[in-house]
């Protein structure tokens, strides 16, 4: 009774920890994503976590998909926030599951697909060209927003390495700007990066008494 309490979600603790001693260790700027059953973001700012001024900043999963083609028009997703189309529904675990299934009839778990991906296999190779496309233009509107200097990866799909290899090229073009920087990353704690996140809440400046 009478303990004090520090809550933050996923994302956040895993910007908090990736930040302290990381994938984003000594960047001024850098952005979280958990990109697994659902989908979340985690904003750290000049050594210090930023929660925003009604606590739910970095809520980049309930932002819309941007730039939707004809066919992502056409076939639009509903989230259970209530909202239509959020990135969410496009870029988490389950969507990708769930966008190979619709294209090919099967279901696989996302590690099956990649598996298949790599394999050569037509209708894997075509989901995970339009996963990491619809991520990487995600991402590109944080750089917009943003500008970090590093964007760290988490969750299940932050396990595949075709991430980091092709997500530069695909945020370059969408960004406002002819240069783009921001390093792309795998968190380096992995999936235990959250759980050290929230042991670090109480060492995290500006986070009150």
């Amino acid at each position: 009774m009478g303990r004090h309490l520090r809550l933050r979600n996923d994302a956040d603790c895993l910007i908090i920890s990736e930040a302290a001693d990381g994938a984003a260790a000594g960047a001024r700027t850098a952005f979280g994503v958990i990109i697994g059953t659902g989908c979340g973001g985690g904003l750290h700012v000049n050594g210090a976590d930023w929660a925003g001024a009604g606590g739910y900043s970095g809520e980049w999963g309930h932002t819309p998909l941007p730039w939707r083609t004809a066919e992502e028009r056409a076939r639009p997703h509903a989230c259970w926030c209530g909202r239509t189309d959020c990135l969410e529904t496009w870029v988490s675990g389950t969507a990708f599951m769930e966008d190979y299934e619709t294209a090919s009839g099967r279901a696989l778990d996302g590690a099956a697909i990649v598996a298949a991906a790599r394999a050569g296999e037509t209708a894997a190779v075509a989901a995970l060209d339009r996963y990491i496309d619809r991520l990487g233009r995600g991402l590109a509107t944080v750089c917009d927003l943003l500008d970090p200097e590093v964007i760290v990866l988490g969750g299940g799909m932050s396990n595949i390495d075709e991430l980091y290899d092709r997500l530069p090229e695909v945020m370059g073009r969408h960004v406002f700007s002819d240069t783009f920087a921001t390093a792309v990353r795998p968190a380096k704690h992995g999936d235990s990066s959250g759980v050290r996140g929230a042991a670090w809440l109480w060492d995290v400046p500006g986070d009150g008494p």
